[in-house]
């Protein structure tokens, strides 16, 4: 095999594990795939012997990650209260082949846009890829002690929200049918009970914002149980006929996708824990739904969808949350607050 087809090889054998690594660290499959794609720049224009070649590769990356991260454009865009990383069926990309599927779920992707760069990169070196201390700092430009500090800081945001990441594949799947059922229904009733009482829901439709039906997408997380009930039911009232809902694998677990046309036109997926909701994560950038794929004609529709009673949803939705006038902002529909996400 010659030197560039060994080169190449080589670095097949680590895609997956590096767009992984750049997934995590941007939230983007585009931008993580273009990361990669400078990394076989690198790795095939290297002028010496890389001792390991999958270390050379990881911290090209992560390099990479963080030099994007530190961007302009970038920063603004985490600056955002809504903003949410783009969903992904992994089976339809190289990241199916990685192991810890828990580790590409919504629910941790979301606790790490809350870390910093630096405690993101740390805590994905350690207790994701099992780099000790040492290697990290060499890696990063910092001290051993200086890494470790930043893999405590990590943590501590992560632990409050561990148990989003420990639930089984079963509750989870049995919650979102529920919860499913509940909004197609208008059961506002059944949506306060299946959401935990501090559940947080997270809508992003984009920097520019998403208006569909005459109402804009949230621009802020909406807090608390009945708030989050009110307005769920009272979208789906606005929706309902409109759309074409489909459980798909999004991020490694079930998830409800939305289309219109066979296009995806949003996708909800769920944090969940102790029998209960805790997290509802609703994307409508319909620009980063790229990688979520178009509707399969034989894919089963959410149960439920195909006949709902379309006049007593309306009426118990609407009992809720009244009718808003076009075009004005959906807080309106539910108690107004003012608290951000936490960062």
């Amino acid at each position: 095999m010659s030197g560039r087809d060994g080169d190449l090889a080589t670095f097949e054998g680590h895609r997956a594990r590096l767009l992984a690594l750049a997934y995590r660290m941007l939230g983007d499959v585009g931008r993580a795939e273009d990361v990669v794609q400078e990394a076989w720049v690198r790795w095939s224009g290297r002028e010496t012997e890389a001792h390991s070649s999958v270390g050379f590769l990881v911290a090209i990356v992560t390099r990479l990650c963080l030099n994007e991260l530190d961007s302009a454009r970038t920063r603004r865009e985490e600056s955002r209260g809504d903003r949410l990383p783009e969903p992904v069926a992994l089976e339809d990309t190289p990241l199916h082949r990685v192991e810890a599927a828990e580790h590409l779920s919504m629910a941790f992707m979301v606790l790490l846009q809350r870390l910093t760069p630096a405690e993101r990169a740390v805590l994905l070196l350690h207790d994701v890829l099992d780099y000790d201390h040492a290697r990290i700092g060499a890696l990063l430009g910092k001290t051993e002690g200086t890494s470790r500090k930043l893999l405590e800081r990590a943590r501590s945001h992560v632990a409050t929200e561990r148990r989003l990441l420990e639930t089984s594949p079963e509750m989870h799947a049995r919650l979102l049918e529920a919860f499913m059922r509940a909004a197609w229904t208008g059961d506002v009733v059944g949506l306060t009970n299946l959401l935990a009482p501090d559940a947080v829901l997270i809508t992003d439709g984009g920097p520019e914002g998403r208006r569909t039906t005459g109402i804009r997408n949230l621009t802020e997380p909406l807090l608390g149980a009945e708030r989050i009930a009110a307005f769920v039911a009272f979208i789906t009232s606005r929706t309902v006929g409109m759309l074409t809902a489909v459980v798909r694998r999004l991020n490694g677990q079930p998830a409800m996708v939305l289309y219109v046309d066979r296009k995806p036109f949003a996708a909800m997926l769920l944090g969940v824990a102790e029998d209960r909701v805790h997290r509802v994560f609703f994307h409508a950038d319909t620009a980063r739904l790229g990688h979520v794929g178009d509707l399969d004609p034989s894919a089963p529709l959410v149960a439920g969808h195909g006949a709902v009673d379309e006049g007593r949803h309306q009426r118990t939705a609407e009992a809720a949350a009244p009718e808003l006038p076009d075009d004005q902002d959906v807080h309106a529909a539910v108690p107004h607050h003012r608290e951000r996400r936490p960062r």
